[in-house]
């Protein structure tokens, strides 16, 4: 495999039926690019935006996301009047996953399968069970 080195320039790459494994990217604008049937497993990214990315097709099993938001107080990009815009999840299989130390405030959650779910240790279904005995009391 050879190596080639792309230093402080702007192109348009076509880039087809190729291996790049182990490639670098640093301070690299990527803006707008599309991946189709790629093999990403072991990819890495770190201190990116990815605002309205969409993902769609892949499979995620064993990912692991985190840190994920609007930059803290203590980072160099931090903006106090900075709104996240919402983050949608449509299809997705999530059985077994866990969400740890998340704002969840005002997320919705619509017709989904929630057995075996918990929430602090508190199955769902139980949850909903008493809420709707409540209104019928």
């Amino acid at each position: 495999m050879s190596l080639i080195d792309i230093d402080y320039t702007k192109n348009i790459l076509t880039v087809k039926d190729v291996c790049i494994d182990n490639s670098t990217f640093n301070c690299v604008s990527l803006q707008n690019l599309t991946f189709n049937d790629v093999n990403l497993n072991g990819t890495r990214i770190t201190n990116a935006n990815m605002s309205n990315i969409e993902i769609e097709g892949a499979s995620l099993g064993g990912a692991y996301i985190h840190n994920i938001g609007m930059p803290p107080e203590d980072h160099p990009a931090y903006d106090p009047d900075a709104k996240h815009p919402p983050v949608r999840f449509e299809d997705c299989d999530f059985e077994a996953s866990t969400i740890t130390n998340c704002n969840l405030a005002h997320v919705a959650i619509n017709d989904c399968n929630l057995k075996g779910m918990t929430i602090n240790g508190i199955p769902v279904e139980t949850l909903l069970e008493k809420f709707t005995q409540s209104k019928t009391q």
